[in-house]
């Protein structure tokens, strides 16, 4: 059986590849998300491809799967939020407009060593919020983890008002280019049936 490999200790990602049934184990990087470039298709590229060299070093494997998320507004690349009063900075800079989310993904196939590559962007627009709104979301501590702070398939649900591309990709890892990239390549990530291997 093929040795499917994420990259990744994502919660969301690992529900993603197991929703569209690819079996998979999960090895988690444990390089730094330091953003060395100021754009962010190319930032994302980078830290998907640096969690999948390591973890392809240390685990092996036929595929490995990194992925990186940020969210832009207006060219401003925003992360995971440090602390409490970072996460209230990036929700007021999303209030009421457009902003986009770009998912790196660096897929590694073990036996030939090829890198696929790519990034994927999806439009969001947010309806306004009040300071106590951003407030009392922020108290749920659902956006410490996620990139400009909010997650889109949670309580911030209530505040999206639409979106323009793949919502998987909002989420963490847009599941169908990524298995179109790699299918493209001769490999079925489906082909080993659906079950799951879980983590490690």
């Amino acid at each position: 059986m093929r040795k499917v490999i994420l990259a990744s200790g994502s919660p969301r990602r690992k529900e993603l590849l197991e929703q569209i049934g690819v079996s998979f184990e999960v090895c988690r990087s444990g390089s730094e998300e330091v953003i060395a470039s100021p754009v962010p298709s190319e930032a994302v590229k980078e830290l998907s491809a640096r969690k999948a060299r390591e973890v392809a070093a240390a685990c092996g494997g036929d595929v490995i799967i990194g992925a990186d998320t940020v969210v832009a507004v207006e060219g401003q690349i925003l992360g995971k939020p440090k602390d409490r009063d970072d996460a209230l900075r990036m929700l007021a800079l999303l209030q009421g407009r457009e902003h986009e989310v770009i998912t790196g993904v660096t897929v590694i196939l073990g036996a030939s060593g090829k890198t696929i590559s790519f990034a994927e962007t999806t439009k969001v627009r947010v309806y306004s919020m009040t300071k106590a709104q951003m407030e009392r979301y922020v108290d749920t501590r659902e956006p410490m983890d996620k990139a400009g702070a909010y997650g889109i398939q949670g309580f911030f649900a209530a505040y999206v008002s639409g979106i323009e591309g793949d919502y998987n990709n909002v989420v963490g890892l847009p599941v169908g280019r990524l298995y179109q990239e790699v299918l493209a390549e001769g490999i079925d990530l489906l082909a080993d049936g659906t079950r799951n291997e879980g983590g490690r």
